[in-house]
Order: C-alpha cells, then sequence, then structure tokens
C-alpha cells in the first residue's frame, strides 16, 4: 500500500504518517522508490494510536516500540513491563487531575468573588458639596451658586451653577460641563482590552514603566488637604494606576474635552473598593470655571503634548495662573527623535516635542528639577495611538518637581 492510500484509510495526513517514520514508529520498506506499507505497519499505527489516546508523548511511545522491538521479551515479562509502563503513566495522569481540579476550584472562587464585586452597589461620584468654592466664573471671575440641584451623600449629581452675569454651567452625571457637548455614544466596557490587544507592546511597556516611574518617585503625602489638576484624564491609565493611593481628604481634579472619556473613567471609577473626592470637568483647558492660584498639585501626563499636536502655544504657560506659586509639577511629555516628511506635527508646532523646548519652558515657569526621566524610543503604536508616521522615533520625557 502506498502512502497516500495508507494516510486517507487511516484518516491522517502524508505529513502526520512521514513525522511517525521520521521517528522510527512506522517502519515501512522502500520499494523501486516508494515506500510500501504493510499490515505491521498498520498494527504499529494502531498501536500510536491507542496509546496516544492513553496520554503517552510521541517519545514515550517510541520508547514502548524500542522495548517492543529489542527487548525480545517473553509474554509474561512483556506484560510486566507495560504493567509498570501503564502504572507509571496512570500515576501521572491522576497528578495532573489532582491539580486540575485544584485549578478548577481556584477558578470557581475567584469567578464567584468577582461576580460579588459586580453585583455590590456603586459609590456614586460627583461634586462635593463642600468643593463648590473652588468654582468661580471663568467669564467675569464672579461666584457661582447652585441651582436645580439633585445631591446625594453630599454629591452634586446633577444641577447647574449660576453666574449674576448670565454663565451658566450644567453638571450632568455628577459631570461639570462646560460649553454645548455633543450626544456621544458611550464607549464600551471592553475598550481598554482592545486597547490592549491592538496597541504594541514596545508601547504599551513605555506606558506602564512611566507610569511606575512616576509612582515611585510621588509623596502623596503632600496632597493631603489639597488640590490637584490632572490636564487631560483621558483613558484615564494615570489616574487609575494611582487611585487609591490618593488620600481621602485631597480633592482631585480631572479635566478633558472628551466627555465620552469622561463617562468611561467615571464609570470605572465607581466600581473601586474606594470612593475618592474626584471632580470631573468636561472643558477646554482655557475655560476652566476655577480660580486662580488654586492648584497645589498640577499632573501634566501628556496633556501639553496632546493640546501642541493642533497648538502652537506650550499648555503649562496658558493654565499657570490656576497653579500657586509654591507647587509641585509631575509631568509627561511626547518627544519625536526625528519627524518624518509627511508627519501629522505641524512644523510650528514641532518645538513642543523636543526635549530642550520642554525642559526650558518648564524650568521658566520656576519649577526646579528634583528627577527626571527619558524613556526608550518606539516605532509603532496602534490604532488607538497612530499619531506619528513610519521612520519616526518617539519616546517620553518624565519631568518631576517644585516651586
Amino acid at each position: 500500500m502506498k502512502i497516500g492510500r495508507f494516510a486517507a484509510s487511516n484518516n491522517l495526513s502524508i505529513d502526520a504518517v512521514r513525522h511517525y517514520m521520521d521517528l522510527g514508529l512506522i517502519l515501512p520498506e522502500k520499494q523501486g522508490g516508494q515506500y510500501n506499507f504493510d499490515e505491521r505497519c498498520q498494527s504499529d499505527l494502531e498501536d500510536i494510536i491507542n496509546l496516544k489516546e492513553m496520554g503517552f508523548t510521541l517519545g514515550e511511545i517510541k520508547s514502548i516500540f524500542l522495548f517492543k522491538r529489542l527487548g525480545k521479551l517473553t509474554d509474561y515479562q512483556k506484560d510486566t513491563f507495560y504493567q509498570s509502563f501503564y502504572n507509571n503513566k496512570l500515576k501521572e495522569v491522576s497528578k495532573k487531575i489532582d491539580s486540575l481540579e485544584n485549578i478548577k476550584g481556584n477558578l470557581k472562587q475567584k469567578i464567584q468573588e468577582l461576580s460579588a464585586r459586580e453585583n455590590k452597589s456603586k459609590h456614586n461620584l460627583g461634586i462635593d458639596i463642600k468643593c463648590l468654592s473652588i468654582f468661580r466664573c471663568a467669564k467675569c471671575d464672579g461666584d457661582l451658586i447652585l441651582g436645580d440641584g439633585y445631591i446625594t451623600e453630599n454629591k452634586i449629581i446633577s444641577g447647574r451653577l449660576r453666574c449674576l452675569c448670565g454663565e451658566e454651567y450644567i453638571i450632568d452625571d455628577g459631570i461639570l460641563i462646560v460649553g454645548n457637548t455633543a450626544d456621544a455614544e458611550e464607549i464600551d466596557h471592553n475598550f481598554i482590552i482592545d486597547y490592549i490587544n491592538s496597541t504594541d507592546k514596545e508601547y504599551l511597556n513605555n506606558i506602564y514603566t512611566g507610569l511606575e516611574w512616576a509612582h515611585k518617585r510621588f509623596d502623596f503625602s503632600v496632597i493631603n488637604r489639597k488640590i490637584a489638576l490632572e490636564l487631560g484624564s483621558g483613558k484615564g491609565f494615570f489616574l487609575r494606576y494611582i487611585y487609591s493611593d490618593i488620600p481621602d481628604d485631597s480633592v482631585y481634579i480631572a479635566v478633558d474635552h472628551d466627555i465620552k472619556m469622561h463617562r468611561f473613567l467615571k464609570g470605572m471609577l465607581e466600581n473601586a473598593d474606594t470612593a475618592k473626592n474626584i471632580i470631573f470637568i468636561c472643558s477646554d483647558f482655557l475655560e476652566l470655571p476655577i480660580k486662580d492660584k488654586l492648584i497645589d498639585v498640577l499632573l501634566d501626563i501628556s496633556g501639553t503634548s496632546n493640546y501642541s499636536f493642533e497648538h502652537e502655544q506650550f499648555l503649562l504657560d496658558l493654565v499657570d495662573h490656576y497653579v500657586k506659586d509654591r507647587a509641585i509639577l509631575l509631568g509627561g511629555y511626547i518627544m519625536f527623535k526625528k519627524f518624518a516628511s509627511d508627519s501629522l506635527v505641524e512644523e510650528k508646532n514641532r518645538k513642543n516635542f523636543t526635549l530642550d523646548h520642554i525642559k526650558e519652558r518648564i524650568m521658566n515657569l520656576g519649577y526646579s528639577l528634583n528627577e527626571e526621566r527619558v524613556s526608550d524610543f518606539v516605532e509603532k503604536g496602534g490604532k488607538y495611538e497612530s499619531y506619528f508616521k513610519k521612520g519616526e522615533k518617539v519616546y517620553t520625557y518624565n519631568f518631576y518637581g517644585k516651586r
């Protein structure tokens, strides 16, 4: 019987048969340049299949076949040998079953724990009623008065902040909204999974390394009873990373112009084990309805860089009036090692993505350096991080300092 017919009659591919031949498990005789598969080959193949069904590896099957072919065992000796082989395999399989049963139990327990967490009551994140004093009218600097407010657990969930000049700011689902915000579809809860799966692994590693660097160097005790402002909270990587370390008596203002991202991030934080004092403001950075010289800690985690894709001005200069004369800056800035001819960054904005200019602007604002870091460069991003072209090398500069 030729190899094609032998393979087809046993529901195997020719490659599988050749693999068994290479291992010496099937030994057809070669006749006239072609292999002939006889009854002994068929018997060996049936033994291979039976042994595989009992969990034996091809390496173990090869050992069995060697004993079968070379040992010239008597029937009694053969039975004794096979019993020993089968008993050892049974012990091995039994251990695996016990291990898998243990794994199965652990998985069931973890699923139950996660289900219990999903069913627990969510925290309502809104604007703490005690924080109303930090707001002011961005148009005339006047005081704002709450009207039509819905308050639960001392958190403003909905309402309007009105100024005597006629300016008005809406609070919707605990988020302070400045200006008109178009209705937007919610971001799917699997967004982060998709983001991770579709983003280059080196790019993700740079994000994590930067977050860990910032977390280790930041002294969270400095924001006890203080106010921190994050410029561009976006997907919330930084806020989620440090969330559990934020002191309960501090105020954390998360600013972003994308209401979808705010709702997504807020929904995630409401499922956390603890509720922190987070104020979400959906606004342009230059129209924040908060008082001047209010911010103790400025968190500029790619906020200035993202702003620089469309603006020539350096964002830290434009928002400095919100920040106290004695303040802390923790920053992360996107830098380009070189710009492609078809770069997405306009030429007039490119200085904001160079190390010397970034450091110059920070120093001109009076911040003295405590620690800094420059990451390795990456050359790929992903469908959510498509802001650089082929040939451009992108890296991150981290700054931690105070004035």
